[in-house]
C-alpha cells in the first residue's frame, strides 16, 4: 500500500467511526466521566494510522502501551466494561493494520462491530440456548480440527499401505460434523423438517456418512425414525446431482450418456424420501422429542473403523487381482466414493481413452457398490429397523438407475 496516499486513513477513520457508533449507542449515562464513544473510536483508529505512519510497529506498540496504561488508570471512573476496553486497543490495532491491509482491518472491523452488537443475543444463547453437552462436543471438534488433525501424520500406513491417519481422522471429524449439522438444524426447524434438510445438504459432503450419521440419532431417539430415515435416501438424491456436476465437468459426453440412469435413479430416491417424509410428517408423536447430543465420539469412531477396514479389503482385492478392467476399479473405488470412482471413469473418456458410452457400466457399478456401503452403515449405524428402511430405497434407486441403462 502506497504510504502516501489517503486512503489508509479514510479506511482507519472509517474504522473506528464504525465500532465508534456501535459503543456509542450503548454508553451509559450519568457518569462523571463519559464512556468511550464515537470521537474516541474514531481517534484511536486514525492514532494507529498515524503511529505506523511515522514509526511503523514499534511506535505502534508503544502508542498500544499508552492506551492501555490509561484504560487501567481511568476506565473504572468512566465506566469502562472489558468488552469497550479491548474494542479500543484492537481499533488502534486495526487502525495501524490499514497502512498494510485496508481489506484485512476492514472485514475485522465488520467483526467486531457484529460482536459489540450482538452481546445480548450471544449471553442469551449461551445460557439460556447453548446446552452442557453442546458446548462439550463443540469444544471436542475444535480440538479435533485444530489440535489433533495437524499432529498425525500424512502417510501411508499399515496392511497393502492403505490407511493414512490424518484422511481417516478427516473422516472422523467428517462424521462429527455432519451430525452437529443435523443436530442444528434439528433445533432450528424441528425434526419433521430438519433432519431431511440436513440429509440433503449432508449429501453433499458424504452420503454414505450421512446415512451413517442419521442411524446414529435413531439409535439414540427412535422417535425420530422417520424423517432420518427421509433424511439418509435424500442424501443419495444429492450424491447423484454432485455426480452429474463431476461428470459435466470433466466429461459432458459421459454425463450425456448416463442422463437416464442417473435421472431415474434420483427420481426414484426422491419419491421414496418424499413418501417416508409424507408418512412421518402424519405421525403424532404421544411424546417429545429431545435433540440429545450433537455427535457420539465413539459413534463416529466406529464409522472410521468401518471405512478404515473398507479400505484395507479395496487394496487387498487390488493387490491380489490386479488391474482387471474399469469396472472392477470402479467398484473397489465406489466402495468408498462414488464421486472419485466416477471422476476416474469420466477422465478416462475425457482423454479419448474409451468410448462415452463405455463410462455406463462402470459408473453405476460403482454407484451399487456405494449403495452396499451404505446399507452396511445402516446396519452397524442405526440397527435392524433403521436398515429395514433404509435399505429399500437404495435398492430402488439402484434398480432404477440400471433399468434406466437398460431402456437406452
Amino acid at each position: 500500500m502506497n504510504m502516501q496516499s489517503p486512503l489508509p486513513f479514510a479506511v482507519a477513520l472509517g474504522i473506528g467511526l464504525l465500532i465508534g457508533v456501535e459503543r456509542e449507542r450503548r454508553k451509559r449515562t450519568g457518569l462523571s466521566r463519559p464512556a468511550a464513544g464515537i470521537r474516541s473510536f474514531a481517534l484511536a483508529s486514525l492514532l494507529g494510522a498515524v503511529s505506523v505512519h511515522l514509526g511503523g510497529p514499534v511506535l505502534l506498540g508503544l502508542a498500544e502501551v499508552g492506551l492501555a496504561l490509561l484504560l487501567l488508570t481511568r476506565a473504572p471512573d468512566a465506566g469502562q466494561g472489558m468488552a469497550t476496553r479491548a474494542a479500543l486497543l484492537l481499533t488502534l490495532a486495526l487502525g495501524g493494520l490499514c497502512l498494510h491491509d485496508p481489506a484485512l482491518a476492514s472485514g475485522l472491523a465488520v467483526a467486531v462491530a457484529i460482536l459489540l452488537a450482538a452481546r445480548s443475543r450471544l449471553h442469551r444463547f449461551v445460557r439460556t440456548v447453548l446446552s452442557r453437552n453442546e458446548l462439550v462436543d463443540a469444544l471436542i471438534l475444535a480440538a479435533g480440527a485444530l489440535v489433533v488433525l495437524p499432529l498425525l501424520p500424512d502417510t501411508y500406513l499399515g496392511p497393502f499401505d492403505a490407511l493414512n491417519p490424518r484422511t481417516l481422522w478427516k473422516f472422523t471429524l467428517l462424521v462429527m460434523t455432519i451430525s452437529a449439522g443435523g443436530h442444528v438444524a434439528l433445533r432450528l426447524f424441528g425434526p419433521r423438517i430438519g433432519l431431511p434438510l440436513a440429509g440433503f445438504a449432508s449429501g453433499f459432503i458424504s452420503s454414505t456418512l450421512t446415512v451413517g450419521t442419521m442411524g446414529q440419532r435413531v439409535a439414540a431417539e427412535p422417535l425420530l425414525m422417520g424423517p432420518a430415515v427421509a433424511g439418509a435416501v435424500l442424501s443419495s438424491v444429492s450424491t447423484l446431482v454432485l455426480m452429474a456436476t463431476v461428470l459435466a465437468a470433466i466429461s459432458p459426453a459421459a454425463l450425456q450418456a448416463l442422463a437416464l440412469p442417473l435421472a431415474c435413479s434420483g427420481a426414484a430416491a426422491l419419491a421414496y424420501a418424499l413418501l417416508l417424509l409424507f408418512k412421518a410428517m402424519r405421525q403424532k408423536t404421544t411424546a417429545p422429542i429431545q435433540a440429545g447430543r450433537p455427535f457420539t465420539l465413539q459413534a463416529a469412531l466406529t464409522l472410521a473403523l468401518v471405512a478404515a477396514a473398507a479400505l484395507i479389503a479395496a487394496a487387498a482385492l487390488d493387490a491380489w487381482l490386479g488391474p482387471r478392467g474399469i469396472t472392477v476399479a470402479a467398484v473397489l473405488g465406489g466402495l468408498v466414493d462414488t464421486h472419485a470412482a466416477a471422476a476416474s471413469v469420466a477422465a478416462l473418456a475425457a482423454a479419448d481413452r474409451i468410448d462415452p458410452a463405455q463410462t455406463v457400466v462402470p459408473v453405476l457399478a460403482a454407484l451399487s457398490a456405494n449403495a452396499a456401503s451404505k446399507a452396511v452403515y445402516a446396519v452397524i449405524s442405526g440397527g435392524r429397523r433403521y436398515a429395514v428402511q433404509v435399505i429399500p430405497g437404495l435398492l430402488l434407486m439402484i434398480a432404477a438407475a440400471w433399468a434406466g441403462y437398460a431402456a437406452v
